[in-house]
């Protein structure tokens, strides 16, 4: 009797040991095929982003000198002449080499205040500059050794074009020299880096600071103005930037018009500046308010002008005067970065020369 339970216990675990085993076995596979099913997957996910990536190119982008193709996304970006550089920071791109500031540096780092504090963010401790002053430096630039060169604000001829695209492809302005918006700035250097959908994020959150930053000035809304550079040493010229110009174009996104009395002079539309004699200075008569560069001083001589202080913004006081070579003053250009750090002080000038027309 004893003998046949051993044998009956012995069958049953023999038993048991083989379904453990099969079940085992079926485990195993069944977690081999889920591997492989993942590394699958993730193969696939990879090799369809690197062709989606690989699709996007080349780029071609249309301008003024041509059009410039782009085979692949650039890893090495150089920029030149104004802002270019901060619209590749705004976007996290710290550029291989890019043009010294030129104007409103309070010092010799060739950086205005809101370049050095996104290089700070970034950073990027030591940043390789060019010095072209009285020209581009061709070679400094080449040496950056650049996958693509960002001039989509600029005043480059046809030679500067030239002989840049014998070192890396140009972006260059679509229109004319120095008549590129804040936003054209963007989307075409952005498009060059390959990063055209960030670059249409950076135009959206910029346009609602702006929106949201107007939106506390509603006095502003509506209101003629003009950008006008007066010159103490030469009352006789009056020097305006015109719509085209970004300056001018600020304003009126704004919420700010120019006067037709003034629009009405300008006889070609691609022009940034008109020049007009104080003997015409009736036509900025229709003007809420005047902006240009200049301090008190200049303000008082204009004022005592027989001619130029008859102008009702100028007898009232309904002016904005930045001063020369400032940061304020650098950033009448605008770009994402510079818009940013000088927007409010911008708006609480244009606000205190709107309040006297009713004083």
């Amino acid at each position: 009797m004893k003998r046949k339970l051993a044998l009956s216990s012995l069958l049953l675990f023999t038993m048991m040991m083989f379904l453990l085993i099969g079940c085992s076995s079926d485990n195993e596979e069944t977690a081999n095929s889920d591997d492989n099913t993942a590394n699958a997957e993730e193969t696939e996910t990879e090799s369809t982003d690197t062709e989606e990536a690989a699709s996007e190119y080349p780029i071609v982008i249309e301008h003024a000198f041509g059009e410039t193709v782009i085979e692949e996304k650039p890893e090495r970006v150089a920029t030149i002449q104004w802002a270019n550089h901060d619209v590749a920071l705004a976007l996290g791109v710290v550029p291989v080499g890019f043009s010294a500031a030129n104007y409103g540096v309070q010092d010799d780092s060739g950086l205005l205040p809101w370049t050095k504090e996104k290089l700070d963010e970034l950073g990027a401790e030591d940043p390789n500059i060019f010095q072209d002053t009285d020209g581009l430096d061709f070679e400094a630039i080449a040496d950056t050794n650049p996958d693509v060169i960002l001039a989509a604000y600029s005043g480059i001829t046809q030679e500067d074009y030239d002989i840049l695209s014998e070192i890396a492809p140009v972006v260059a302005y679509q229109s004319g020299p120095w008549v590129t918006t804040w936003r054209e700035q963007v989307l075409l250097n952005a498009k060059g880096m390959g990063m055209e959908e960030e670059g249409e994020q950076l135009i959206a959150d910029t346009e609602q600071l702006i929106e949201e930053k107007a939106s506390e000035y509603p006095e502003i809304d509506g209101k003629k103005v003009v950008w006008v550079n007066f010159s103490a040493d030469d009352m006789s010229q009056l020097h305006l930037y015109t719509p085209t110009d970004p300056r001018g174009a600020f304003l009126i996104e704004l919420g700010m018009e120019y006067p037709e009395s003034v629009t009405n002079q300008i006889e070609d539309e691609s022009s940034y500046s008109l020049k007009l004699s104080a003997e015409n200075a009736d036509v900025l008569n229709d003007a809420d308010i005047i902006i240009g560069y200049g301090g008190e001083d200049l303000y008082e001589a204009v004022k005592a002008d027989p001619l130029l202080g008859k102008i009702p913004a100028i007898e009232r006081g309904s002016v904005v005067f930045i001063g020369n070579g400032t940061p304020l003053a650098a950033s009448g250009n605008p770009n994402p970065l510079s818009i940013e750090y000088t927007i409010d002080q911008y708006l609480e000038l244009i606000g205190e020369a709107i309040r006297k027309i009713d004083e």
